[in-house]
């Protein structure tokens, strides 16, 4: 009898990297034994070590799933060439991949997958159920549409003039100019209220990111300029009236910020086919009070033990 976490590698015929994950086992793992197993997806910029990983995939296994967490391809501990590429039919991918190594270990029951992502991550896991069947239910956690956050804030509402840059840039890098490589966050709380930032969300996640409360080595917070136009042109919830028709449990806070997570909530309940779903919006809880506040993030726990409990 084992448990506790594993750390593995894997790879799907023709890929030239490796996916870097940490899989987390129930209490009393027994190797002989058959359990339901959930992928954990990470936000943007974060990495397995953060949020999708200490705090959810933990709980999940806690609850008794075989959960593997990883790093997205280009990020974090995963291979991938260039670095801090968010790309997110990538992300998408990865999540399949995951899936890919998860339905060879005997140990999991491949007909009782699921899925959980935070953030951004909360998006792609939405994106990838819709053309993976093999994911039976799906939890969104403060879930973002990053196509859609890519053509407002993050290209300040104009995403012609963005992806002009971005074109420009990767052509420059092309010809042998050094990578542009952005931080989505300032460097702390302070320079960011001093830089005239804010937004709770952009204040909250320098908070989380930039200190010891979330801080890790492969939670970069960066990403290479010219490669983000791959996001521009991406929708996370592209068809969700017709292919979203696993269950589907979305968790957000009721303080909206900067980065949306409300509004997409809100959206992607609406638009899912999914004829059994659910919208739990917690009160007085903003979008990274669901990654590490203990209050909201056991009610957004209890809520997706309960939803992988009824589906899987």
């Amino acid at each position: 009898m084992t448990e506790g976490t594993e750390r593995v590698s894997f790879r799907s015929p023709g890929m030239a990297w490796d996916l870097a994950g940490v899989i987390h086992r129930p209490k009393g793992f027994d190797p002989d034994g058959s359990y339901p197993a959930i992928v954990a997806v990470h936000p943007i910029g974060s990495c397995k070590e953060q949020t999708a990983g200490n705090v959810y995939a933990k709980a999940q296994a806690e609850a008794g799933y075989v959960v593997l967490a990883f790093d997205a391809s280009y990020q974090g501990e995963s291979g991938g060439q260039p670095r801090l590429v968010e790309d997110p039919a990538q992300r998408v991918e990865d999540i399949k991949v995951a899936i890919d190594h998860l339905v060879t270990l005997p140990y999991v029951d491949a007909d009782r997958i699921g899925g959980i992502g935070v953030c951004g991550g909360g998006g792609y896991v939405i994106s990838a159920t819709m053309t993976d069947r093999r994911i039976k239910a799906v939890t969104s956690i403060t879930g973002v549409n990053f196509g859609r956050l890519s053509r407002e804030a993050f290209s300040q509402y104009d995403p012609i003039a963005a992806l002009e840059q971005m074109a420009a840039q990767r052509t420059a890098e092309a010809r042998g100019e050094k990578a542009r490589v952005d931080d989505y966050l300032p460097e702390s709380v302070e320079a960011g209220k001093q830089a005239g930032v804010d937004d709770i969300d952009m204040l909250e996640a320098t908070d989380y990111y930039k200190t010891d409360r979330g801080q890790a080595p492969g939670g970069a917070t960066s990403a290479a300029f010219s490669r983000r136009s791959a996001a521009v042109g991406w929708d996370a919830f592209f068809d969700a009236e017709q292919l979203l028709t696993q269950p589907l449990l979305v968790v957000i806070g009721e303080k909206p910020g900067g980065f949306g997570a409300y509004r997409d909530g809100q959206e992607i309940y609406g638009r899912a086919a999914s004829k059994d779903k659910q919208l739990l919006v917690l009160p007085d809880t903003s979008h990274y009070d669901l990654y590490d506040h203990p209050e909201p993030t056991d009610k957004a726990i209890e809520a997706a033990t309960a939803f992988f409990g009824s589906h899987l």
